[in-house]
């Protein structure tokens, strides 16, 4: 009999339903349940959180997670695998490993990965000459940021998961692997692929069925454009995976859980932060999206086979975050009639204020909500007559500036149209100043990182 895999996606991301999660591991029969929490931005707010308390910097809602079910899943013989340990997954393993042992698991054991934080190593890969280019921008004066960075992770491969399940984990915690690395590094483990030429088609294909399940739900109705046949949505079924030693596939669900897959929904997730389908990059290998063959075998059941690649690059992507300003922001809501002039007469005020009070703004933005919020300039006016019959117009400022000082203004200047403002304004919540963290996105070679594996026992 052919042996198979059963992996479950338990998170696409930090704030993903948690119920979904829970049905997988009481119904799923799995031997994997994976969790996917991490985004560009959220390793800079994590950064930001460990700065102020050296104990922080993780996902919360990851670790909880992993404790919450980690004794149905002793119980079942189910792996966690997660990459919740954001910035800081060393306090992360510790606190799971502490929640084992309150719920009675000691002896648990906890893979802990370590190595994606290049924080450290920015000024040694300068000095070395690694250029360091803005993969977007183009831009190589990368020493005109580098007093204001943040964070700085690499996107790596499931090497460290690899090691984690030699080491006979429960827990797998890391921090910025990359999302189909969660999927990739328990596939690889059970089947004893190598990463040479004979294996590299399989690689790809983990690859491929790791990003196809990566955001959850988003591969089983999620997002979908057929939004409106995607059956009872509240409780939408995250997708598994039914894997061969080969890399051929079947994505399901669980049965009676919400939403569908079919080849639809799997083709609708494949396209997504995508660039070139024919060469899918990833720290594991290069998957030709192009190649693949997708079957519906009936409900909620698609077979993926066919994939081919290539080895994976030599040089691998670091994101690194750093200090870019602040942001300042308000809004306001205006009724029938005339709405719309309402919200232009606002504007008009709170610019007249911006200047009385001096404010520093490198750039000033202003929404009319229910008239250009999504579609900004490109959005067809509909005529001030039209506009000024709609039941309501909301405006939004934004406004970039230096300081956080400077920011302020911008709440200060929204209150002020209480008095000064058209009469029925409403408000929303006032906003305190938020940072804006930048992105630079760079590649380094892969020999300059270097994944470290520990296990912890509960």
């Amino acid at each position: 009999m052919v042996r198979h895999v059963r992996l479950g996606a338990g998170s696409g991301f930090w704030g993903d339903a948690q119920d979904p999660a829970q049905e997988l591991l009481e119904r799923g029969n799995l031997d994997y349940l994976c969790f996917d929490y991490l985004a560009e931005l959220t390793m800079a707010l994590l950064q930001r959180q460990k700065l102020k308390r050296p104990d922080v910097g993780y996902v919360p809602d990851a670790v909880q997670t992993m404790i919450n079910l980690l004794p149905r899943a002793t119980a079942v013989g189910t792996k966690l695998i997660s990459n919740g340990g954001g910035v800081n997954p060393r306090a992360a393993a510790h606190r799971i490993a502490e929640g084992a042992r309150q719920a009675g698991l000691a002896g648990t054991r906890i893979a802990l990965i370590e190595g994606d934080d290049m924080l450290d190593k920015l000024d040694d890969l300068m000095g070395q000459g690694a250029p360091l280019r803005n993969m977007d921008t183009g831009d190589a004066n990368f020493a005109a940021i580098r007093d204001r960075v943040v964070c700085a992770n690499v996107y790596t491969d499931s090497s460290g998961i690899i090691e984690g399940l030699e080491g006979e984990a429960d827990v797998v915690i890391a921090g910025r692997v990359s999302d189909n690395a969660l999927y990739v590094g328990p596939l690889a483990h059970e089947f004893g692929w190598r990463r040479d030429a004979a294996h590299i088609d399989r690689y790809a294909a983990a690859v491929t069925l790791g990003h196809i399940v990566e955001c959850a739900a988003g591969c089983s109705g999620g997002m979908s454009s057929r939004f409106g046949e995607m059956p009872h949505m509240g409780r939408a079924g995250f997708p598994i995976l039914e894997v061969g030693a080969d890399a051929e596939a079947v994505v399901t669900k669980l049965s009676g859980t919400g939403g569908r897959v079919d080849e639809w929904t799997i083709k609708e997730h494949l396209v997504y932060e995508v660039g070139d389908p024919r060469r899918y990059l990833m720290p594991d290998a290069v998957a030709d999206f192009t190649s693949l063959k997708l079957i519906d075998e009936g409900e909620d059941r698609v077979r993926v086979s066919g994939v081919r690649g290539e080895a994976a690059p030599d040089l691998w992507k670091l994101v690194v975050g750093y200090q870019d300003g602040w942001i300042g922001e308000t809004m306001a809501f205006f009724p029938w009639p005339y709405a719309y002039d309402r919200a232009v007469k606002a504007r008009e005020t709170m610019l007249e204020r911006f200047e009385r009070m001096g404010l520093a703004a490198e750039q000033i933005h202003f929404d009319f909500v229910g008239l250009n919020t999504l579609h900004g300039p490109a959005a067809t006016f509909p005529g001030r007559e039209q506009a000024n019959e709609l039941p309501e117009v909301g405006l939004r400022c934004a406004v970039r500036t230096r300081t956080a000082e400077e920011a302020d203004k911008v709440r200060r200047a929204g209150t002020n149209l209480w008095i000064m403002g058209p009469g029925g304004t409403s408000f929303g919540t006032p906003m305190k100043p938020r940072p804006v963290i930048s992105l630079w996105p760079t590649l380094i070679p892969r020999a300059a990182v270097e994944q470290k594996t520990e296990i912890l026992k509960a």
